[in-house]
């Protein structure tokens, strides 16, 4: 019964640490994807002078190819699925957080007057959240079949 409960203990733990390691690498691999993101809303608002909230489209699928490339190569590593339908599905939570990205940068700076830039990086920690809960729950239920 000792023996039970403790590689009951084990198991959790490094299914804890597991989840912890990837959060740390899915956060630095999603703050390469933010800089990308931001500076091309920058430069397509500022230097091109685009709407900051079509610029933040663009910006936010270049992001997301970055965040997606790095992800498979550092995160979440899966050869269980079709690469394209893996990538359609990646896109499917992108379009969503896209979404809300997109709610909260206008919020934060249409209603709540706040820099768009200052608004963007508080919209990319919301969508932050979404993309790895939505990511990581997408991979733990391919890779249980």
């Amino acid at each position: 019964m000792l023996f039970h409960s403790f590689k009951k203990r084990v198991v959790f733990d490094n299914m804890i640490r597991k989840n912890i390691i990837d959060l740390i690498k899915y956060f630095i691999v999603a703050l390469v994807a933010a800089i990308v993101n931001i500076g091309m809303l920058y430069v397509f608002t500022d230097l091109c002078a685009i709407s900051y909230l079509i610029s933040n489209v663009f910006a936010f699928i270049l992001g997301l190819i970055t965040n997606y490339t790095l992800s498979k190569l550092f995160v979440f590593k899966n050869d269980k699925l079709n690469k394209m339908i893996e990538f359609i599905i990646y896109a499917l939570i992108g379009v969503i957080g896209l979404g809300i990205d997109t709610l909260s940068l206008w919020v934060f700076t249409s209603k709540l007057n706040i820099y768009y830039l200052i608004s963007k990086i508080i919209a990319t920690g919301v969508t932050f959240i979404w993309n790895f809960g939505a990511r990581k729950l997408l991979y733990a239920m391919i890779n249980k079949e």
